[in-house]
């Protein structure tokens, strides 16, 4: 079924989009900020597969799952796709945890000692 890899990269990325919403992570905090991250973390990631479809590391598959356009050779459409829900994913879940850890540490804090009320 064409289209069932990309179909499946999108509709996670939305359940990430719509928690990143919920708690406000990255996009719905800092978008400007957020769009670089994933923009330099896709960069990043197509440059590092450039390298390997060069070295012959990184070969395109025959999938039936796939579209089947092709961006250069061993590039496929789905790739950046990918990639730019990897680092985006990425970036929801760093925010997430730091928040995890600030509000464990807020939460840790032993109470005021009755001298100081």
């Amino acid at each position: 079924m064409p289209g069932l890899y990309l179909a499946a990269i999108l509709a996670s990325a939305f359940g990430v989009l719509l928690a990143d919403r919920r708690w406000r992570l990255a996009a719905w905090q800092a978008p400007a900020r957020s769009a670089l991250a994933v923009a330099i973390g896709t960069l990043f990631f197509l440059a590092w597969d450039a390298v390997g479809i060069a070295t012959g590391v990184f070969v395109k598959g025959d999938s039936p799952l796939l579209i089947g356009v092709d961006l250069a050779p061993h590039l496929p459409l789905e790739e950046p796709v990918f990639l730019a829900f990897l680092s985006y994913l990425a970036l929801v879940v760093w925010a997430g945890t730091q928040r995890l850890h600030a509000h464990r540490n807020t939460d840790a804090a032993p109470p005021p000692s009755r001298e100081a009320r």
